[in-house]
């Protein structure tokens, strides 16, 4: 089975300093991958190199076979494969809801009207906004946003969801409404990979966790393992800091 994403040898650097330093790892189809690590581990430049919206220094990312660093490809057309969600959400503020997910379509998928309309109003049935169509961003709360961020993507039709901490920018009441969605999605066989700090969604979602440190993968594995059991020092040490954050913030554990 060709992999989803598979990321060989990958480095990145911003000038001097080297971001990733060598990343080896593949998403197979269907697969949940969870990224977790402190901040400047290099977890989001990861995510952006895997689309090709940031270009390695060196090494290949391959997507469903394709090669995307690969000078001559067509980037373009292997993206439309690929969904994003950001932290931020993204949206065009002057577009109502329902507009916000048919524009790309149109224009990029060459979709006529009545068929975007469609597609837009079951993605926004799907994570629950169906009543929001004509809502423009500024009425919404942040968490709604997020969930219509996310239903912009499906509405691509993507085989791969990317997903860069999309609950880092919420409050922490409505982080669980976003994380329902993302778990549907998994229940739905969606291929995702997802850089998150919810420790409690990748315990309960993730089929394989990464911990990630000074730009290379330091453990993986199930998250039993990972997370139950990690074998290297440097995860027990992440881990023990992130849980006792959670002990002493009632609202972070149960959004987690």
């Amino acid at each position: 089975m060709t992999a989803a994403i598979e990321i060989q040898g990958l480095h990145k650097s911003f000038g001097p300093l080297e971001v990733l330093r060598g990343i080896d790892f593949s998403i197979s189809p269907g697969e949940v991958v969870c990224v977790i690590g402190p901040s400047g581990s290099g977890k989001s430049t990861l995510l952006r190199c895997a689309n090709l919206l940031e270009q390695p220094t060196a090494g290949r990312v391959l997507v469903s076979g394709v090669d995307i660093t690969d000078p001559d490809v067509d980037i373009d057309r292997v993206r439309r494969r690929i969904g994003m969600v950001y932290q931020q959400f993204n949206l065009f503020p002057h577009l109502n809801v329902l507009k916000n997910l048919t524009v790309a379509q149109r224009k990029v998928l060459k979709r006529g009207q009545a068929e975007a309309d469609r597609v837009a109003r079951e993605n926004l049935a799907r994570v629950g906004l169906a009543d929001k169509e004509r809502s423009f961003p500024a009425q919404l709360s942040g968490g709604q946003q997020q969930r219509v961020a996310i239903a912009r993507a499906l509405a691509m039709g993507p085989e791969l969801m990317l997903f860069d901490e999309p609950t880092s920018a919420l409050d922490p009441e409505l982080v669980g409404d976003v994380l329902r969605v993302m778990r549907g999605l998994a229940d739905d066989g969606m291929t995702m990979m997802v850089v998150t700090h919810e420790m409690g969604f990748a315990r309960d979602v993730a089929d394989r966790v990464v911990f990630m440190d000074g730009g290379v993968v330091v453990e993986e594995g199930a998250p039993e393992e990972v997370l139950g059991n990690p074998r290297q020092a440097r995860t027990r040490s992440f881990l023990a800091r992130v849980i006792h954050a959670e002990a002493a913030d009632p609202v972070a554990e149960t959004t987690a």
